[in-house]
């Protein structure tokens, strides 16, 4: 069951990925976490998908997580006549809530929420920022705009409105019907789109309760603004660079990228760098260098996972893509500027019992080089908390919720395996022992770090820490 490397590869799935060989094989090269997609595929489709992950974890006996991502609000322009429509630059161009097909003068933006949130002088991106609006005047239904960058224009393509925080929720009514579906599956964590604000956090965390964790998507200028309260509102962050590059200038996505890492480390939540990290691998069998160097330079980081969009959902090659993703990740976990550099950008631990222990574990794993970490956690806080420290060891977490162990598999460093709970230390103990020998983690000779909470059973409460050597005949359990 074992994962030689720190982190994590987060695989979408989609129509060159549906079948159960097809996510077997995405499992053997790499893949730790799936995401399904809810902007594309039908609820039936994303069933199947949920039901062979689940028949592959049962024959690989790996607690595999399923994230599911929200659509959120898409904001599109409406129809035109003969399907598109040229924008000078230069020219007038409206935008209003009038249905009637559009032209070279006018369209349907059929989003009241934007009249309401602009200002003169607010600029509007069309089409992934291909063209580009200057608001001159407007009212409640309407906007009259001057073309700053021109060109095509056809149907429903996105607008984006960056530097406007929009009255409206991260939450349409068809995120709620696909919210409440992917919950009864059973999917593992609930990826928010659309977040601007932590409020938006709040409203999710209501419809979703303890049934699932929330990972943050950061893809709006207006939440960086508000970065720390929504990562301490949020369980997970997702750096996605798709919608984030189109309303921010490209040079700023990389430090964007590089402070929501160290915000989300230094929570201690994980923390997920997505979009196009091998885009050209939807055409081609391998990446280009630029691709490598962008996935190394997430691992640097420190980032818990990194993730494959269309690559692994509508590529050519979904299981090459996982398996050099897999390799990149290897070898740059391989390099000591790696550890040098997780060394560098680590922040201090909170005053708390928890962090303290984890940050003794932290020191006791660079000094005596256990063979590995066993955490004792019931709802995920312990492994949380350990990951956070980036320790030198690997964690072995042992759980007696399925569900806490398919959530854990995100989390850097951290080998999630069911297991009974123990009734006091001694079994503890023994338990430890046993199952990192069991697992390939450790071996008869080795010492081990354990880290629990006592008395057992109780979220958050860590605060025990005992080092063991494991004897040459270690208790079967």
């Amino acid at each position: 069951m074992r994962r030689h490397r720190r982190s994590r590869i987060l695989a979408t799935l989609g129509p060159a990925s549906s079948s159960r060989e097809r996510i077997r094989a995405l499992v053997d090269a790499g893949a730790d976490v799936f995401r399904l997609n809810f902007s594309h595929g039908s609820h039936a489709d994303h069933a199947e998908r949920y039901r062979l992950i689940r028949d592959v974890e049962r024959d690989v006996g790996r607690p595999i997580g399923v994230l599911m991502d929200l659509q959120g609000p898409k904001l599109r322009v409406g129809r035109f006549a003969g399907g598109k429509a040229v924008l000078a630059t230069g020219a007038a161009f409206r935008l209003d809530l009038d249905p009637a097909e559009g032209d070279a003068g006018r369209v349907c933006l059929p989003h009241k929420e934007i009249f309401a949130a602009l200002e003169a002088g607010t600029e509007l991106l069309l089409d992934d920022g291909k063209l580009r609006l200057r608001v001159e005047r407007f009212g409640p239904d309407h906007a009259e705009t001057t073309v700053l960058v021109g060109g095509v224009l056809s149907d429903r393509k996105g607008v984006n409105v960056p530097g406007v925080v929009l009255p409206i929720s991260p939450l349409t009514e068809k995120d709620r019907d696909d919210l409440a579906f992917g919950l009864e599956l059973g999917v593992d964590w609930v990826a928010l789109s659309f977040v601007q604000r932590p409020e938006d956090i709040a409203e999710a965390r209501r419809l979703v309760g303890e049934r699932a964790w929330i990972m943050a998507k950061l893809e709006k200028p207006s939440a960086i603004e508000h970065l720390d309260e929504i990562v301490a509102r949020a369980d997970g962050i997702m750096v996605a660079r798709g919608d984030l590059g189109v309303e921010l200038p490209p040079q700023r996505v990389p430090v964007l990228q590089r402070r929501i890492v160290e915000a989300a480390r230094a929570a201690g939540k994980p923390v997920v760098v997505a979009t196009q990290m091998l885009e050209s691998m939807i055409t081609a069998p391998v990446p280009t260098r630029a691709e490598a160097s962008d996935v190394a330079t997430a691992i640097y980081e420190g980032a818990d996972a990194v993730m494959l969009s269309a690559e692994s959902a509508s590529g050519q090659y979904p299981v090459e893509a996982v398996g050099i993703m897999d390799r990149i990740i290897a070898e740059v976990e391989q390099d000591p500027a790696w550890r040098i550099g997780l060394e560098a950008s680590h922040t201090p631990a909170a005053a708390t019992t928890p962090d303290a222990i984890c940050c003794a574990l932290r020191r006791i794993a660079g000094l005596l080089a256990p063979a590995a970490t066993v955490a004792y956690t019931v709802s995920g806080f312990s492994c949380l908390r350990a990951s956070r420290e980036r320790p030198a060891t690997p964690i072995l977490a042992l759980t007696p919720k399925l569900a806490v162990a398919r959530r854990l598999a995100l989390v850097w460093g951290v080998h999630p395996v069911p297991f009974e709970e123990a009734a006091n230390l001694e079994a503890m103990v023994d338990d430890a022992a046993a199952a990192a020998v069991r697992f390939g983690l450790a071996g008869p000779g080795d010492d081990l770090v354990v880290i629990a909470g006592l008395p057992s059973g109780r979220a958050g409460s860590t605060n025990l820490l005992h080092v063991l050597r494991i004897p040459d005949a270690p208790p079967a359990r």
